[in-house]
């Protein structure tokens, strides 16, 4: 008797343990990827790290200058071509130049992110089209800014897209790195 008293002690504890992180949402679930841009989907298209590279060096990226805007987009349509036909802004003009085509399976690199040299060898077809915004009006870091993608099959869409300053050196830097030099570092 006193053995299935023991048993059926263990097969409860044994239970309310495994019940413990039942309904429960795990910290890595939820979590975004560390890259610079944020991600869309539109139809059977999914934006991914969608970012200006500007270098930022006063409050404001003023009008007139250009900025790159980097993404990639994937289609996920096993047997659909697709293709970027424009993007818009209100925030300035958007130049696309090169094959905008989106293949089935397929991914179309905008741009080349920060860190990476060349295309993704992995990517089928690994051509890269460059997107340029020539700006018309100042914007800053820490805003998103509007972008209508319009692709063939997938339609429209409308994404806030971020600022990333590049490997530019961070300001904290710029000010330790003139400290160094023998040029006076700010508020220390």
């Amino acid at each position: 008797m006193n053995r299935f008293k023991l048993a059926t002690c263990g097969l409860a504890a044994a239970l309310a343990l495994s019940g413990c992180g039942a309904g429960q949402i795990s910290q890595t679930a939820t979590q975004e990827p560390a890259v610079n841009g944020t991600s869309a989907n539109i139809g059977d298209i999914s934006l991914r790290n969608i970012h200006l590279r500007a270098d930022q060096t006063a409050d404001y990226v003023q009008p007139g200058r250009d900025v790159e805007l980097i993404f990639v987009a994937a289609n996920n349509s096993p047997d659909e071509n697709d293709k970027l036909l424009s993007i818009t802004s209100e925030f300035g003009e958007v130049t696309l130049t090169g094959d905008a085509l989106v293949p089935a399976n397929g991914a179309l690199l905008v741009g080349v992110p920060d860190g990476q040299t060349a295309a993704l060898e992995s990517v089928d077809r690994a051509d890269t089209v460059e997107a340029t915004v020539k700006l018309t009006k100042p914007i800053t870091n820490g805003i998103t800014y509007n972008f209508t993608f319009d692709f063939e099959r997938a339609g429209q869409g409308t994404v806030g897209v971020p600022i990333s300053a590049g490997e530019a050196p961070r300001r904290e830097e710029a000010v330790e790195a003139g400290a160094e030099e023998g040029g006076h570092g700010g508020g220390h």
